[in-house]
């Protein structure tokens, strides 16, 4: 098993002219600890569940191109793009363009977006949701085009593309890897199995039920259910001193048992920095194993 950091929370002491050496520092840590994976919110606001929308929120690629160039191993993603955030031939060039300057270390996370907040904050259209999963539908075949041999045009109902040409192409063989973000049963899960490499879902109780309806979308469709890498994210509770190692081992353990093979926690709060390479001493030696 895997462990994948999620910075999700740029409001950590000394303010905007900390953030940036925090940041380096946080994946250089990462990096050296044993996480495989770093990731960032696609968000222009804060969102609520971490705190107010004024606090501070960094642009997502960007912020992977700054990461990129601050470590050397791990994978770069979002968890997860919003569908709506950018047209999808600037999706597929900002994800080569990492994949190309991190020595092939992309990967795309992506989802059919949520927060009309700050869509209509900053001007960004947000259609109903049907909508956004058809544009989502949409956005996967032309990203997985324009990481092919054909410079073809597309003609979908939204996206009209007159010659998907992508110069440079990816280094990572055969193309980046791609992750869908969600756990809706009858559109996100389905898609998973029809275009993704990996899903990502919440490690929560209905993790086994929502396994067992991608399983069957798997067998619809006549994908290899195993083909599929399986990530979740978990609350990270180690506690400054690692007293709480016993109880997030256990978690990890159920995690692992139902298949899931990587495990992503946020790094939230004003002392989340301090923690990271705590991880390497207390969890990571012994997941590494399972």
């Amino acid at each position: 098993m895997e462990l994948g950091l999620h910075v999700p929370d740029f409001t950590w002491r000394g303010g905007v002219p900390a953030l940036a050496p925090t940041l380096a520092r946080i994946a250089h840590d990462a990096e050296q600890a044993g996480f495989t994976r770093l990731s960032v919110m696609d968000h222009f606001w804060q969102i609520s569940v971490i705190g107010p929308p004024e606090h501070e929120m960094l642009e997502a690629y960007t912020t992977l191109g700054f990461l990129a160039a601050h470590t050397s191993t791990i994978t770069l993603n979002t968890l997860v793009t919003g569908v709506t955030y950018r047209e999808p031939g600037l999706l597929a060039k900002a994800i080569t363009t990492l994949d190309v300057l991190s020595g092939g270390r992309a990967m795309l996370g992506i989802g059919a977006a949520w927060n009309a907040e700050e869509s209509a904050g900053l001007g960004f259209a947000f259609p109903p949701t049907a909508e956004r999963f058809e544009r989502l539908e949409e956005t996967l075949q032309i990203i997985l085009q324009m990481w092919s041999d054909s410079e073809d045009p597309y003609q979908g109902r939204y996206y009209h593309l007159g010659r998907t040409l992508n110069s440079p192409q990816p280094l990572s063989s055969p193309r980046p890897r791609i992750l869908i973000g969600g756990s809706g049963e009858r559109k996100t899960l389905r898609l998973v199995a029809q275009y993704a490499d990996a899903c990502n879902l919440f490690g929560g109780p209905e993790l086994a039920h929502k396994l067992d309806v991608l399983r069957e979308h798997c067998a619809n469709l006549g994908r290899d259910y195993d083909s599929i890498e399986k990530t979740a994210l978990t609350p990270f509770e180690l506690g400054k001193n690692g007293e709480g190692a016993d109880k997030m081992l256990d978690r990890l353990r159920e995690l692992h048992d139902l298949g899931i093979t990587v495990a992503t926690g946020s790094l939230r709060g004003p002392d989340g920095p301090e923690l990271v390479a705590a991880y390497g001493e207390h969890i990571i030696p012994e997941i590494t194993t399972w």
